[in-house]
């Protein structure tokens, strides 16, 4: 049954069994205080507050019986797949591989790198652990997708304007149709989310569209 929820520019249309809710990065080392985003001198309160709408969200999508994707951006412990431009960029107090108070920042299996309480992932969820910006670069993230016959994708996460907007990208090109929530996701500076918001929708939804959560979980509750 397809589903239509308005939505900016115009109405989203979305077959449930055809569409993944792609959850970006919520992880502590961005989330919480001590980790990496705020290492980079960032207010991660910010962050923090749209955790409840994840969380509501992402309770209803699995109660409607739709296909979960959470992404974790992790380094492997050698740093092999983290290019020292990456690593090397800016002055952080804390750089990709050093150790934080919640273990090496974005390196697979510390503390850090888990998603914060109350978002982990179902057993029987995809759980993508990437090395760059983007849910697609170097992992299986289209495969397992193309696998399950998903078309359509509804994101949430963190940050706007990087891991997101980055990840919605990527899906644009490979012809998936993709929702942003907007309360859903969040940026340590609101004028970048706003201009993502903008750049996402403008042209006729040129990389997608976007609604606010409360529009998503209406639609699924019909």
């Amino acid at each position: 049954m397809t589903i239509s929820l308005a939505a900016t520019p115009f109405d989203y249309r979305f077959d449930p069994p055809r569409t993944a809710l792609v959850i970006i990065d919520m992880q502590r080392d961005f989330i919480e205080p001590g980790g990496f985003g705020e290492s980079l001198g960032n207010d991660v309160t910010r962050l923090q507050r749209i955790v409840p709408t994840v969380r509501r969200v992402l309770e209803v999508w699995r109660a409607a019986g739709g296909l979960v994707v959470h992404t974790r951006e992790a380094h492997a412990p050698d740093l092999s797949d983290c290019p020292p431009a990456k690593r090397t960029r800016g002055n952080p107090r804390l750089r990709i591989g050093d150790a934080g108070p919640m273990g090496r920042i974005l390196v697979a299996g510390e503390p850090g790198n888990d998603i914060v309480p109350g978002l982990e992932p179902r057993g029987d969820e995809l759980l993508i652990d990437k090395p760059g910006k983007g849910a697609f670069h170097a992992t299986d993230l289209h495969a397992q997708l193309q696998q399950r016959g998903i078309t359509h994708l509804v994101f949430m996460g963190v940050t706007t304007e990087v891991c997101v907007q980055t990840s919605m990208r990527e899906a644009n090109d490979r012809g998936y149709e993709c929702l942003l929530v907007e309360d859903a996701t969040e940026s340590y500076f609101p004028e970048f989310k706003a201009a993502t918001l903008a750049m996402v929708t403008a042209q006729g939804a040129i990389v997608g569209w976007t609604a606010p959560a409360a529009a998503l979980i209406e639609s699924l509750s019909r």
